[in-house]
């Protein structure tokens, strides 16, 4: 039951680091860790294909896709007025609060024995290789894309007109 406060805990402060932080970029890491400590928490609450589709997507491709439109599109703090006042969305932070530790008491009872064919580097390497591979080529490939978008060079087709 510690080990279960403690994973909820840490995905509440690096959810709150996320909302807190300035600079987009620090707040994209804290946004990894988050999903990161909630694809652990499945794994061990017993759901270890989800918690390798939520560590893969959430923390794997969300991540970079977030770092690479921040680098597109700057990371300069932008001073907006909040939309809620500040005490509502207290208000509703601390509802939301309740409500997650109402629904996670029933869970707390569950025993934390994995068997072997359900462990988590089993579910990774065998049972969803093929999610694997093909998630690594879309990052790839969408690094790629960014990188072209953003290469600093005259197209060949044009400097070869003007050369003529």
């Amino acid at each position: 039951m510690f080990l279960y406060i403690l994973i909820v805990a840490g995905i509440l402060v690096c959810a709150l680091q996320a909302i807190r932080v300035e600079r987009l970029l620090t707040s994209a890491l804290w946004l990894a860790g988050a999903s990161a400590l909630v694809a652990l928490f499945m794994y061990i609450l017993g759901a270890p294909e989800i918690a390798v589709i939520e560590l893969s997507v959430g923390a794997g491709l969300v991540t970079v896709l977030f770092v690479f439109a921040i680098n597109i599109a700057g990371d300069e703090a932008i001073s907006l007025r909040p939309l809620l006042p500040r005490p509502l969305a207290w208000v509703v932070l601390l509802i939301a609060v309740v409500l997650i530790g109402w629904l996670c008491l029933p869970a707390l009872n569950v025993n934390a024995s994995v068997p072997q064919e359900l462990r988590f580097a089993t579910q990774l390497w065998e049972n969803r290789s093929l999610d694997v591979l093909l998630q690594s080529v879309l990052i790839f490939a969408g690094v790629l894309g960014v990188i072209g978008l953003l290469a600093d060079g005259e197209p060949e087709v044009a400097a070869n007109k003007e050369g003529k």
